[in-house]
């Protein structure tokens, strides 16, 4: 596996640069990127719906039970359609989402800190779910500020990811070097 990963050094070095290119636009055009990945949940969304109804059309057609595949193809076309004719409102809702489920299990992991004996870590467990409590109240309090860190977060991991792929790359090169001189 090692001899193939070397011949191929080069995959990872352009997935070091497009991901490094990608955590630069999520870091510089925040904006864009936040409409680019509504814009790609729309397209899946609206996909995903098409097939599900294609699938409650072909059930129906074999006298199976069709219902459910198709109210949920419904629901995905006109998610899709709404994602793209309003993206500023899917940002808001997703964000929103976020915050809820940050709330909820932030609550339940500090119920579940008073439950854990003290030599086992309640207090770690205890700052966890005070942190997501934090976070999801900061995130309801500013839905679109939570939007555009969330665009930085992902930069930022785009950016750290693109900067290890372009080192492994380089590393498999200068195996390959070293497997060529042995060679000869």
């Amino acid at each position: 596996m090692v001899s193939v990963l070397v011949r191929n050094w080069w995959a990872f070095l352009i997935r070091g640069l497009l991901a490094i290119a990608f955590g630069l636009i999520a870091f510089f055009e925040p904006g864009v990127t936040m409409l680019s990945l509504v814009l790609v949940f729309a397209a899946y969304a609206t996909v995903d719906g098409i097939f599900g109804i294609v699938a409650a059309v072909r059930a129906a057609s074999q006298h199976e039970r069709w219902i459910w595949l198709a109210v949920e193809g419904v629901v995905s076309v006109i998610a899709g359609i709404a994602a793209v004719a309003m993206p500023g409102l899917t940002v808001v809702v997703f964000v929103t989402l976020l915050a809820i489920w940050a709330l909820i299990t932030g609550a339940l992991m500090l119920f579940s800190a008073f439950r854990v004996d003290a030599d086992h870590g309640r207090w770690w467990l205890a700052l966890g779910g005070v942190a997501s409590l934090v976070y999801g109240a900061l995130l309801i309090i500013a839905p679109m500020i939570g939007a555009l860190v969330l665009t930085w977060w992902i930069g930022a991991y785009a950016l750290v990811f693109g900067v290890m792929m372009l080192i492994f790359a380089f590393r498999l090169r200068s195996k390959a070097h070293t497997l060529s001189a042995a060679a000869v």
